[in-house]
């Protein structure tokens, strides 16, 4: 008999599927609730799966059926166009008040411009601000 490669071979590769244990099958019962409890919390109701569709989804037997809802393109709407050509500006009438005089500062509550420190001007309204101004620069 000669020798051939490991291509001939009686045994076979694949592998068996092993069975669930009890302490296995407890295991998959507790995730399963916890599952379908985050799946109703997230309102995914219809992602909600039986214990034997949870073991073949967590054996990779099963998948999810996590398909976007399908969005359909609206149609632009319709830009809108003005029927009549040109419309007439308002005119040249007059306006609606006169204009009221500028306010211009006119001098008569100043009393002076005091230096509070260093270059520090300081507007003096009477004499008594005066006073305390002179009191702070000396100390």
């Amino acid at each position: 008999m000669h020798l051939l490669g490991p291509w001939m071979t009686t045994t076979s590769y694949k592998k068996r599927k092993q069975k669930i244990t009890k302490t296995g099958m407890m295991r998959y019962q507790t995730e399963h609730a916890d599952f379908n409890r985050r799946m109703k919390r997230e309102g995914r109701h219809q992602e909600q799966l039986t214990l034997e569709q949870y073991i073949d989804y967590t054996c990779g037997k099963l998948k999810l059926n996590t398909s976007q809802p399908k969005v359909q393109a609206q149609p632009a709407p319709r830009t809108y166009r003005r029927e009549t050509e040109e419309i007439p500006s308002l005119g040249i009438g007059v306006g609606v008040a006169t204009k009221g005089q500028d306010k211009v500062y006119t001098g008569t509550k100043i009393k002076g411009i005091g230096t509070m420190h260093k270059s520090n001007a300081v507007p003096i309204f009477s004499d008594d601000e005066a006073k305390e101004i002179s009191k702070m620069r000396r100390g």
